[in-house]
């Protein structure tokens, strides 16, 4: 086993807006190229056959095009949690921080780790997700709009700004009903969300978000859709010292989808709601309250994804 590991082509590819610098294990060749299409080309060719993993760090919309191309041509990918990866390269005890370094810390915890290919999201739930994303924009940009209307004492200032919320909120409307059409093209995803909407608690947005952010729901034990979240405790302790747990990493935007819908069911949930009532009767902050139930809400939407039922009274 250890011999075949040894053996194993394993790439590390650091991705930025314009490069893509990419290294090689075992024989440590190294290399840069274009983060285009004429650059991918040129790094299919130098990639070759035999491939074992290609590992790499999602970087916001920069290393959509690459996924998308590498996994048409059947490569098998890895894409890393970049707080793992850091602590990864100062386990490896590194300081310096460049594009290489960061390639080579890549490749070598793939290999080191025997990190397992994962399939890359269907055409569909990208464009999902990139919709889902650029809403999440436009939410932010209207309560910047909305926060600068209480300054200006200028007619203009203030026509001008109208103007802007107006149009966002045009934006917003329109992709509403661009998500919604495309979930209801896929009978999968029509299915997957109105089980979820089934939950006192998850809107359609809602929804769409655990959709497009989680799509491995219904296909992971508790523990590790909790963890995958962000929302599973980490124990803290050393000798007889115990420290408080604590929630650590984990999907974001996940957990900001389901802060609304989690002070939602923790009123009007009947089984989440007496959860939440004990957590505050325990002495309990009601952020850490709060964060119980999300993960509550996370762990019952895999279990019935998993089981394809919609949710009744008392399966939380």
């Amino acid at each position: 086993m250890g011999e075949r590991k040894m053996t194993e082509t394993t790439i590390g590819i650091d991705i930025s807006k314009h490069h893509l610098d990419v290294h090689r294990l075992p024989g440590g060749q190294s290399a840069r190229f274009s983060n285009d299409k004429a650059g991918t080309k040129q790094l299919i060719l130098w990639l070759g056959a035999g491939v074992r993993r290609i590992v790499y760090e999602p970087t916001g919309r920069y290393h959509l095009a690459l996924e998308r191309r590498l996994d048409e041509r059947d490569y098998p990918l890895v894409k890393v949690n970049p707080w793992q990866a850091k602590r990864f390269g100062e386990a490896l005890g590194k300081r310096a921080k460049t594009d290489k370094i960061d390639a080579a810390t890549l490749a070598r915890m793939g290999a080191a780790l025997a990190l397992e290919p994962q399939p890359v999201r269907p055409g569909i739930l990208r464009d999902l997700n990139e919709m889902v994303m650029a809403r999440l924009a436009l939410v932010k940009d209207r309560t910047a709009a909305k926060n600068r209307a209480k300054g200006p004492t200028l007619a203009l200032l203030r026509r001008q700004n109208a103007a802007r919320l107006r149009r966002i909120e045009a934006d917003l409307e329109e992709l509403d009903a661009a998500i919604q059409a495309l979930i209801e093209k896929d009978e999968a995803l029509r299915a997957r969300q109105a089980i979820l909407l089934s939950m006192p608690g998850i809107s359609t947005l809602t929804a769409a978000a655990l959709l497009a952010q989680m799509p491995e729901l219904g296909a992971l034990d508790h523990s590790a859709a909790a963890s995958l979240a962000g929302l599973a405790p980490v124990t803290r302790q050393s000798g007889q010292w115990r420290g408080k747990a604590h929630i650590l990493g984990g999907r974001a935007l996940v957990r900001e989808a389901l802060y609304m819908p989690a002070l939602v069911a923790a009123r009007f949930n009947p089984d989440l709601k007496d959860f939440y009532t004990r957590l505050i009767n325990a002495g309990k902050p009601p952020k850490v309250a709060v964060t119980a139930v999300m993960r509550k809400l996370i762990i019952l939407a895999n279990a019935l994804l998993r089981d394809e039922r919609k949710w009744t009274e008392n399966q939380a």
